[in-house]
């Protein structure tokens, strides 16, 4: 009887936490929809390119670092041992690069190309193209895998209710989609990027805490758990693990919700700072998130089926450890991680409607600011409703199985394309158009039929796009002087 008071204390404690949270970021998106609301589609969908150097940077990295690395990722390292870690190597690798590589790069072009918003239509009028067809394949696969990543989320959050409170997961999930909606609705690209802010501040403080507390409790044994899986703390498992791992990084390179950030940094300058705050804040991440699945499994010992197919290592070892005020803000890490990935998703799949299919092949060119701010409002609101769809289907994939389908295939169409756009000159439309289509093609057909060999799909994808855009680009006519010159202005626009 006295548990299960304490258990239902705790519970009110912890809801109570997560309400005024949950208030907080709406209060957020509510002050920048006042601020904005005459505004147009520049400062919806990318603030106007007046994100400062600390906003800029954490604002990437938790749009990036979904739920999955307080509960995907640890959990996979809590069950398979230190094989998994290659992904989080993987992903450190390929953010630092992106961050010094192409961010600089990126942001001048997009400028150069007529101040474009848009990773579609930066790849539009990088080429100086009259035709909408790269636009379009651009934004359905944006819809499409956008509509599954912001599933993972929902469903993350939706597990963090029902496992914490007790709340039916489905409803919490409606709770939590709703709540996403309200001010990316209302706010757009100022509010995500500021509720990404303070929630990648407190990822970092709940993933820095809790192993550091959990390793001085431990009482469990290594020889125990290397009985129980064997090779757990083996590194070098497999070159398919090591290979997958490494792989996961290349996603960075077109990401579109991640690289967006780099285009709406107020200045060079200011990106140099980013690019250390960002890099700093995700190796912290990654790093922690690996301790939090070893220590757990120390602190837990070995695997639970619960534990292990809801994701709730994490979860588990927190309230475990803290006491109910204490885990309840810790536990809003989830809520953080979950939000500012689903709120940056949605984001980006209307940005790419709107602006790349509503105005120019619906309306012409001839919709309102207003008229395109409701667009992309109305986008928003439908992706989260089939995300929500997603999410609450009992037969939904994990949230890292999730996550990883809809990241191999982001990374596999778009990173050659905007990779090449950015270094190479001689690169066309024509190959840029076919390197998304072959990569996003490869990638999806490698996940349904070749899935056994172990190999993630990003890897055969990535490198089939890079090849066919590169083969396309040289079989056909070079770019005009026009794009030529293009390229040479993003160039200098990159060194003022």
């Amino acid at each position: 009887m006295e548990t299960a008071v304490a258990g239902n204390e705790r519970n009110v404690v912890e809801l109570a936490v997560f309400v005024i949270y949950l208030l907080c970021m709406i209060g957020i998106g509510v002050y920048f929809f006042v601020r904005s609301r005459n505004g147009g589609e520049k400062e919806y969908f990318l603030g106007g390119r007046k994100m400062g150097a600390w906003v800029s940077a954490l604002s990437a990295g938790a749009s990036d670092m979904s739920a999955w690395v307080l509960m995907g990722l640890p959990t996979s390292v809590f069950a398979l041992g230190l094989g998994q870690t290659w992904i989080a190597i993987g992903l450190a690798i390929g953010y630092a690069i992106s961050w010094i590589l192409e961010a600089p790069r990126l942001r001048a072009f997009s400028i150069a190309a007529d101040d474009a918003i848009t990773i579609p239509q930066y790849l539009t009028k990088r080429f100086r193209s009259g035709s909408y067809s790269l636009q379009v394949v651009c934004a359905v696969i944006f819809l499409v895998a956008y509509t599954i990543y912001a599933a993972s989320s929902i469903k993350a959050a939706g597990t963090l209710f029902h496992t914490v409170l007790g709340v039916d997961a489905t409803a919490a999930m409606y709770i939590a989609a709703a709540i996403i909606v309200s001010y990316t609705f209302l706010g757009g690209f100022s509010a995500v990027c500021w509720t990404d802010f303070f929630q990648g501040m407190l990822m970092l403080g709940a993933l820095l805490i809790s192993p550091i507390f959990a390793a001085t409790q431990l009482s469990g044994n290594t020889e125990a758990i290397t009985a129980q899986t064997p090779g757990f703390f083996t590194l070098f498992t497999s070159w398919q693990d090591v290979l997958s791992g490494l792989g996961w990084g290349l996603g960075y390179f077109g990401m579109p919700h991640i690289i967006i950030r780099f285009m709406s940094v107020e200045s060079q300058r200011s990106l140099k700072k980013s690019a250390k705050i960002g890099i700093a804040w995700t190796t912290l991440i990654l790093l922690f998130a690996v301790l939090v699945g070893i220590v757990g499994r120390l602190y837990l010992g070995n695997p639970d089926d619960r534990i292990v197919n809801d994701s709730l290592v994490f979860i588990t070892m927190v309230r475990r450890l803290f006491p109910a005020l204490l885990s309840g803000i810790l536990l809003s890490a989830i809520l953080a991680a979950a939000m500012s990935t689903a709120d940056s998703q949605l984001l980006s799949a209307a940005s790419a409607f709107s602006s790349d299919v509503y105005k120019p092949l619906i309306r012409k060119n001839k919709a309102s600011d207003k008229e395109m701010l409701w667009m992309g409002r109305l986008v928003v609101l439908a992706v989260a409703v089939v995300a929500l769809i997603i999410a609450a289907n009992p037969n939904a994939d994990t949230i890292m199985g999730l996550v990883s389908n809809a990241w191999g295939v982001f990374g596999a169409a778009f990173g050659p394309a905007i990779l090449l756009s950015l270094f190479w000159k001689r690169f066309n439309f024509q190959g840029a158009i076919t390197g998304i289509v072959v990569g996003a093609a490869v990638d999806i057909l490698w996940l349904a039929f070749l899935k056994g060999t172990g190999v993630y799909e990003i890897v055969p994808g990535f490198l089939a796009g890079l090849m066919a855009a590169v083969a396309v680009s040289l079989l056909t006519p070079a770019p005009s002087a026009e794009v030529e010159a293009l390229f040479d202005r993003g160039l200098k626009e990159m060194n003022k």
